[in-house]
């Protein structure tokens, strides 16, 4: 029975992530907005805006109708709340 062996290359490579703001993404919407009233395919609205289709429909779920300030207020919610629950975790490791 042979061992496998990993190529040399295969840990090196990162991706780098982007992280769009919710003024990206609200403008990103904007556009893809304009491309459907202009009849563009999913695909076609996803490739002109850069991002993925599943990215573009986890965004349209999270983000649908909600405006820049909107969209920025969730996302600061959504950090607050994680916050909140690491201290209360911390609260409940520290009695045990």
């Amino acid at each position: 029975m042979g061992v496998l062996i990993r190529p040399e290359w295969s840990g090196d490579i990162i991706m780098k992530r982007n992280r769009n703001t919710a003024e990206q993404v609200n403008r990103k919407f904007q556009t893809a907005d304009q491309l459907i009233a202009q009849g563009k395919t999913v695909i076609g609205i996803c490739h002109v805006i850069c991002v993925r289709k599943p990215t573009y429909h986890r965004w349209r779920q999270q983000y649908g109708g909600l405006q820049a300030e909107e969209a920025r207020r969730l996302t600061q919610l959504e950090k607050e709340n994680a916050r909140l629950k690491k201290l209360l975790a911390v609260a409940k490791l520290r009695r045990c």
